[in-house]
């Protein structure tokens, strides 16, 4: 039973990773709708793309662009259109 549960665990860890928001160029976004925007500021930014496909998944959506990112190493700010 221990077994089953560790599998059960296992696949829908994997499952969750395989729809996390995917990053996308502006050509490949033409083929998607719009569905918003996003802006990320932090201080001693530490946002990784996992962390940033998270924030777009929190808003619906499946695919974004990094459309800029302004800002020192310390304090960055990205925006970034969503894409469903």
């Amino acid at each position: 039973m221990k077994k089953l549960s560790i599998i059960a665990l296992l696949g829908s860890a994997l499952a969750f990773s395989a729809y996390a928001a995917e990053q996308i160029s502006p050509e490949q976004a033409s083929k998607y709708t719009k569905i918003g925007e996003l802006s990320v500021t932090e201080d001693g930014f530490t946002m990784t793309d996992d962390g940033l496909s998270k924030k777009v998944d929190e808003k619906g959506g499946k695919y974004y662009v990094i459309t800029s990112i302004e800002g020192q190493s310390e304090h960055k700010t990205i925006n970034a259109d969503i894409y469903k």
